[in-house]
């Protein structure tokens, strides 16, 4: 099963030009469960520093038209070793092994969901529209899942990605 991701943006437009470097991208398949859903929205942004526990874009590696969103577990020779939050689907590095580092695209930084439910928006009440409204826009952050699905690949993150994939609040109150 793919994982496929549209992309909006026109990132070698925005290289070229010096413009915002952030885009819109749609989650498509179900490899990133359940951090990320299908018709999940993600605001990406291009060109930043990816570190272990980061959700990416990535171009699949055998088919470069084709966009996939996938967490960067580990970095390795040759670029990123990334796999999917859902165990179930193995498309990822499981599969296609070590991804270079200029086939990853961009970081995503915020997940948005759509509106749930069928299509009868002008039915919905104030407060589902309001409790929607607040669990619908996330950060999509680092998470410790990285380390404990790199473990069941076999791969032992560094000491120092453990501390990078470990929530702010966390480190704050373990001071």
């Amino acid at each position: 099963m793919q994982e496929q991701l549209h992309d909006r943006g026109q990132e070698k437009g925005r290289e070229q030009h010096g413009l915002l470097r952030m885009g819109l991208a749609e989650v498509y398949n179900p490899s990133m469960q359940p951090s990320l859903y299908p018709g999940d929205q993600l605001v990406v942004r291009y060109g930043v520093p990816v570190r272990p526990g980061d959700v990416v874009v990535l171009r699949h590696p055998f088919r470069q038209d084709l966009l996939i969103v996938k967490r960067a577990v580990e970095r390795r020779d040759g670029g990123w070793w990334v796999m999917g939050d859902n165990p179930d689907v193995e498309n990822d590095s499981r599969e296609f092994g070590v991804v270079p580092d200029e086939l990853v695209v961009a970081r995503a930084w915020v997940r948005v969901r759509p509106l749930p439910g069928p299509g009868a928006r002008g039915q919905r009440s104030m407060a589902g529209l309001l409790s929607w409204a607040v669990s619908a826009v996330r950060p999509v952050r680092s998470r410790s899942r990285a380390r404990g699905v790199a473990r069941a690949a076999g791969v032992e993150p560094t000491a120092g990605a453990a501390s990078a994939e470990r929530p702010a609040s966390r480190r704050l109150r373990a001071r």
